[in-house]
């Protein structure tokens, strides 16, 4: 799990987290949940695996009342007419038909069983143990932020694949061990996510991903798809049409009449369509390349994920023979026979690296302690504090009175830096957790002391992002401090 205690400036999205459990609530805020989610699914699998097994049954049960039936049309109603006088044969067809048939058609024990799957499932529902709506669609987005700013292909991600183009050639990025190939269901979600901000940018590349692989799935029901491939149509031709590729637009509208002939919605699109190419011939130099939506807030994003993918021009300071590396005690005598290895990133501005200053129990005792009281990550928004699409993670500040380690590790701070970590003048202590594609755009702390960021090991992706310095600090590999001056 990626930790940030006491996050500065940027911090990169995020690509991978260990998991670990807590209550469920703005789950894609913070994967913690998820080890609890997995919990909740096999409670679910429980109560499929006992409703399977009774449904077993009963289709057993109809598979013997189907054998005796079809050898009654195969052996006795097909024989002499001679078996049709015998009352008894007379007598039990109209039973079945009038009574055997109905049992089978409207099976008690068929509500039954579905009865009890439902309740099993609305007992966890109860519990507040399933994401909602908004967890969905948080994730979605997040899978889009790290397509964003990793510069991430679609096509990639939806074989399992975290891959950029370089020189014209996929390159991996990151090699998850488990790797997950989306259905044609999961990239028509994200892809109405998007279409429903009016992100056509985003909608259009999802969308065709999803008609693609509906396209090769068939047409048949499946319980695991919300979607189909008439709704995945229908939203990818608005969504070229509203990038201006008409002609498209058009083509996948008349590909979607094919499987529905009378939506007159279609009809009235196409020749809306037909008519526009008509008065306005596409030209064929025209540029149909898809444009990222402006953002609202930060204006620094392109140098924000440039700083992410490569961390700007930062191998140039390892040339700068003023950056060095040594053993550093700030003539602090509780430091002398332990110094910290301290690493000189930047001097302008000025950033320091003090690497193994927290060990890997002390880490573990401080993310057991703020489990229960994370919340979601807030901004300051005039004199109040709101939630942000800009921030995504959660955060819990734990006092030096939460536990003994606490006051050691302010200690350790201010013999290090020799600045007073108390309240006023510091925060708390703030662990932030991240969750799908979790991050920090560029911001201010104007209300806050030097930063501290002690962070674990993740597999891909994360750093703090220096924008005007140009350069980023990426996640390193156990229970380091980052240091700056302050702006």
């Amino acid at each position: 799990m990626l930790y940030y205690f006491k996050s500065i400036y940027s911090a990169c999205v995020i690509i991978r987290v260990i998991l670990m459990p807590l209550s469920f609530g703005e789950m894609y805020t913070s994967l913690l949940n998820v080890k609890q989610a997995i919990n909740v699914e096999r409670q679910l699998i429980d109560h499929l695996e006992t409703y399977i097994e009774h449904e077993s049954e009963r289709l057993e049960d109809i598979k013997r009342f189907y054998a005796k039936v079809s050898d009654l049309h195969s052996e006795v109603y097909s024989g002499p007419s001679a078996a049709m006088a015998n009352p008894l044969v007379a007598f039990t067809l109209i039973k079945r038909l009038q009574s055997e048939w109905l049992n089978l058609i409207y099976s008690d024990e068929a509500q039954e069983n579905t009865q009890d799957f439902r309740s099993g499932y609305e007992e966890v529902e109860k519990e507040g143990s399933l994401p909602k709506l908004e967890d969905l669609q948080g994730a979605a987005k997040g899978l889009m932020r790290l397509q964003d700013v990793y510069a991430l292909q679609v096509g990639g991600l939806v074989r399992g694949h975290f891959q950029r183009i370089t020189d014209g050639n996929p390159i991996d990025i990151y090699s998850p061990t488990v790797s997950v190939h989306l259905s044609g269901d999961d990239c028509f979600l994200v892809g109405k996510v998007a279409y429903e901000l009016e992100d056509y940018y985003h909608s259009v590349q999802w969308l065709e991903e999803s008609v693609r692989l509906f396209r090769g799935a068939g047409g048949e029901w499946s319980p695991e798809n919300e979607g189909t491939l008439e709704d995945a149509l229908d939203h990818l031709a608005f969504s070229h049409f509203k990038t201006g590729n008409i002609s498209y637009a058009l083509s996948l509208s008349q590909e979607l009449l094919n499987h529905d002939p009378m939506n007159g919605r279609v009809l009235k699109n196409v020749q809306k369509y037909e008519r526009l190419l008509v008065d306005s011939p596409p030209l064929l130099s025209t540029d149909t390349g898809l444009k990222r939506p402006n953002t609202t807030y930060l204006r620094t994003r392109n140098t924000y994920e440039r700083l992410c993918r490569t961390q700007g021009t930062q191998p140039t300071h390892y040339e700068n023979p003023r950056l060095f590396c040594d053993y550093f005690n700030n003539d602090s005598p509780g430091l002398l026979l332990q110094p910290i290895r301290r690493e000189v990133l930047s001097l302008q501005p000025y950033v320091v690296l003090y690497h193994s200053f927290i060990t890997d129990s002390e880490a573990e005792s401080i993310r057991e302690l703020a489990q229960t009281g994370l919340r979601r990550s807030v901004v300051a928004s005039g004199e109040e504090q709101a939630t942000a699409e800009y921030r995504i993670s959660k955060s819990a500040w734990l006092k030096e009175t939460a536990h003994p380690i606490i006051g050691r590790l302010d200690q350790r701070i201010t013999l290090l830096t020799s600045l007073n970590v108390q309240p006023p003048y510091a925060e708390y202590l703030q662990v932030v957790n991240y969750g799908i594609g979790g991050h920090y755009e560029p911001h201010f702390d104007h209300a806050t002391v030097s930063g501290l960021d002690t962070t674990h090991s993740v597999d891909a992706g994360g750093s703090t992002a220096f924008i005007h310095a140009n350069f980023s600090v990426p996640v390193l590999e156990v229970n380091e401090l980052h240091t700056s001056a302050a702006g």
